[in-house]
């Protein structure tokens, strides 16, 4: 291992050499892609290529490998590293835990300034240190160093606990990224503590490590919605592309053949009025995108935060105002649309078309509203993710809907 720490801060060796290759092509990889991917690489190589990553990007191409080759990794690895790699598990997926680094730099409030300083020249040449924590013996967090306040102190010999910043912010290692995002948004430090739920000091977590995660977290929510997987890339072998996806495409199917089975139960109002097929997708794309649009505003609410329990009534009678007001405006134009073609087609009830489209645009709006806040609040109840296939369970509840509704209406104004 030291090896690889030599070919990082000195001249590059072969092993150097071949990390710095590894880890171009590894950041291109999903975890399952980069743990085959060094599969035939030396244990020091993976090793190498895996301390270039941040520590939730680790476990998730350990949790990849063989047992065995896990343990030949980590064996290689510092036995800082490979004890936190092996704390970060035990916290949730979502976790800050899962992101935590080894907090080097770690002193008592009794050290000096000479003290500490002279620690800090032998921490600096095997990790970088942005600040100094004081801890008491239990462990607990009582403070944090600031380099440039230790450096341009006088006094030597004064104390570490005279000179660090009291009660500083930390973060819970139990934390979701996204609350800690909205902790972190007006702070902007380049390192956060971690602590228990007790105050112990435990890790330590990069700014841009953490807006990393959330930006990968935000990046991947839109194909969530579609049922494709986080961990696919543009990379990851069609094979495996076509297991990620197909089970959802098939969900898909099958909620789709709910809105076949509408249509079909007004096969005789279809047959008697032809000129009904033509507007059908009219009305169901047009529910679709206006539920789309309400859909994407309340998974931003969620993870903005701005979505807090109790305010769901609000969001929803919005939605339903806005979707009544957009269904009309837009039912205007479609009913204008449906007069205009069936005049040309000489139907005899142009008008009463044109009011079925209006009123089917305008309810089928409202509808698609209260679905795209109601789906991803309800799966978010349920334990589930918000943006998993919510815009499949959102389609099929548009479809149903603005078709029925629009079949519907005709049968009873219109035959």
């Amino acid at each position: 291992m030291v090896q690889i720490i030599q070919s990082r801060e000195g001249a590059p060796d072969a092993v150097g050499t071949r990390i710095e290759k590894l880890v171009e092509k590894v950041t291109h990889q999903g975890a399952e892609e980069s743990a085959k991917f060094l599969e035939g690489e030396a244990d020091e190589v993976a090793a190498g290529v895996l301390l270039r990553f941040n520590p939730a990007v680790v476990l998730h191409v350990l949790d990849h490998m063989d047992t065995e080759r896990r343990e030949k990794v980590l064996a290689v690895a510092p036995v800082e590293r490979r004890k936190q790699w092996s704390m970060n598990q035990t916290y949730p997926e979502d976790g800050i835990g899962r992101l935590m680094e080894f907090p080097h730099a770690v002193f008592s409030p009794e050290e000096t300034v000479e003290q500490a300083i002279e620690r800090l020249r032998e921490l600096v040449k095997k990790a970088f240190i942005t600040y100094g924590f004081v801890t008491d013996p239990a462990g607990t967090l009582r403070g944090v160093l600031v380099m440039r306040d230790l450096l341009l102190v006088e006094d030597r010999n004064r104390p570490l606990g005279d000179l660090m910043l009291r009660d500083p912010f930390y973060l819970d290692a139990t934390t979701s990224v996204a609350d800690a995002m909205r902790q972190v948004i007006h702070r902007h430090f380049p390192v956060y503590p971690v602590c228990d739920e007790k105050g112990k000091l435990i890790g330590e977590v990069r700014g841009y490590v953490l807006f990393e995660q959330q930006a990968v977290e935000i990046s991947a929510q839109p194909g969530r919605m579609v049922g494709v997987e986080e961990e696919e890339r543009i990379s990851t072998p069609w094979i495996r592309s076509l297991k990620f996806r197909h089970p959802w495409l098939q969900l898909n199917l099958v909620t789709a053949f709910a809105a076949a089975a509408v249509v079909g139960a007004f096969q005789a109002t279809i047959d008697k009025i032809v000129i009904l097929t033509v507007f059908l997708p009219v009305l169901a794309g047009q529910s679709g995108n206006t539920g789309c649009q309400v859909l994407a505003v309340t998974l931003r609410g969620m993870t903005l935060g701005e979505l807090k329990s109790g305010r769901e009534k609000i969001v929803l009678l919005k939605e339903i105002l806005l979707g009544l007001w957009n269904g009309f405006l837009v039912g205007l134009t479609a009913g204008l649309g449906m007069y205009v073609y069936a005049r040309i087609r000489h139907h005899p009830q142009a008008l009463l078309l044109a009011i079925v489209v209006l009123m089917a645009m305008t309810i089928s709006c409202i509808v698609s509203g209260m679905a795209g806040v109601l789906i991803p609040v309800t799966l978010k109840r349920v334990g589930a993710d918000p943006a998993t296939a919510s815009s499949i369970f959102l389609t099929t509840a548009t479809d149903v809907c603005s078709m029925g509704c629009f079949l519907w209406l005709a049968t009873h104004l219109i035959l």
